[in-house]
């Protein structure tokens, strides 16, 4: 079975990929320093799969300790490098904790295993876009200037890789430009965990609809869209991992060269209201929300051209927006039963 570095594998869109990688033949290894998931999720993915994967603790950021790891883990056949802090309102507020951690971990691990012939996926994001001039948006887009520090990090991480390629490094590099993921995996077993208060959509809906949290604030209904609230591209998470999956197999073919990149979504697009009378409906629970100001960093609307990915990578979402609500209720009902 070939050795799949994981990099954040305990993390929400890591662990349901190393589900994924090990229902696919694979051995991931999974590295995570745990600041932003918890340490039980490996018992969660031993309870899925029957199978254990090697965990390293490591903060990539540390050069010494992603040396060690190079050299415990030299056998590996790709890399999955999702590591990275990910809420953009945080990064508005706290923009060089983002560039430190976001920029330094892709380099060190870039270094470790420079020379070696590695396939490596890099988890980047649909905000290098920007607010698109025109929807869908395709790959050929430009990249226009990042709307905040966190869509900054993925568009310099890219740069970095195309140039890490362009100099001669024996490297296979795939980006994987993603919209948004929700969802959880239909065992209910792993989903999105955030730690404090939930700076994505998703969770924050269904820590509400738990009683966790008080109300749901939409922030801003004064956009130039249907409604009013912003527009997004939310893709299952089980999609999208079995879209890395599909990736370190194209990085296997002797024809792959270079670097490519590629959207993940649905190519439709759902707005923050849309998505909050989805989830009533399909729970059958009312959700208490009020409209806020618009937040900082937030793009308009947007949701992507997946053509490529379907020609290329063999692959397409299967799981719509019902899926996406009752899999989602279903894991924040599991955690309220079992806390980890």
């Amino acid at each position: 079975m070939p050795k799949i570095l994981v990099t954040g594998g305990m993390g929400y869109i890591g662990s349901h990929t190393v589900v994924e990688l090990i229902n696919a033949g694979y051995e991931p290894v999974i590295v995570d320093d745990l600041s932003n998931s918890h340490p039980r999720i490996l018992e969660q993915i031993t309870k899925i799969t029957g199978i254990t994967p090697v965990f390293h603790k490591v903060d990539l950021c540390d050069e010494t300790s992603v040396k060690k790891l190079v050299e415990a883990e030299q056998d590996i056949a790709g890399i999955i490098h999702f590591a990275a802090y990910k809420a953009v309102g945080e990064s508005v507020k706290d923009p060089l904790k983002y560039y430190h951690n976001n920029i330094y971990s892709l380099v060190n691990l870039l270094q470790g295993y420079h020379g070696k012939p590695v396939g490596l996926v890099f988890s980047s994001s649909c905000t290098v876009y920007g607010q698109p001039d025109q929807l869908p948006v395709n790959e050929n887009a430009p990249v226009k200037p990042a709307e905040s520090p966190y869509g900054n990090t993925k568009q310099i991480s890219e740069e970095i890789l195309k140039d890490t390629i362009a100099s001669g490094a024996n490297y296979k590099i795939i980006s994987l430009r993603y919209f948004n993921p929700v969802g959880a995996h239909e065992s209910a077993l792993i989903g999105e965990l955030p730690i404090g208060v939930p700076q994505n959509l998703i969770p924050y809906i269904t820590q509400t609809a738990i009683g966790k949290r008080e109300k749901i604030t939409v922030f801003g209904n004064d956009y130039n869209t249907p409604d009013g609230s912003c527009i997004r591209d939310y893709i299952h998470v089980v999609d999208l991992a079995k879209a890395h999956v599909a990736a370190i197999k194209l990085l296997e073919k002797d024809e792959f060269k270079g670097y490519d990149v590629f959207n993940l979504g649905t190519g439709k697009g759902n707005s923050v209201l849309e998505i909050i009378t989805a989830f009533e409906q399909t729970t059958g629970v009312n959700l208490n929300y009020s409209i806020g100001p618009r937040r900082d960093g937030d793009v308009e609307q947007v949701w992507g051209d997946v053509k490529k990915a379907k020609e290329k990578l063999n692959w397409e979402t299967m799981l719509g927006i019902d899926t996406m609500m009752a899999s989602a209720w279903a894991w924040e009902t599991y955690l309220s039963k079992n806390p980890l």
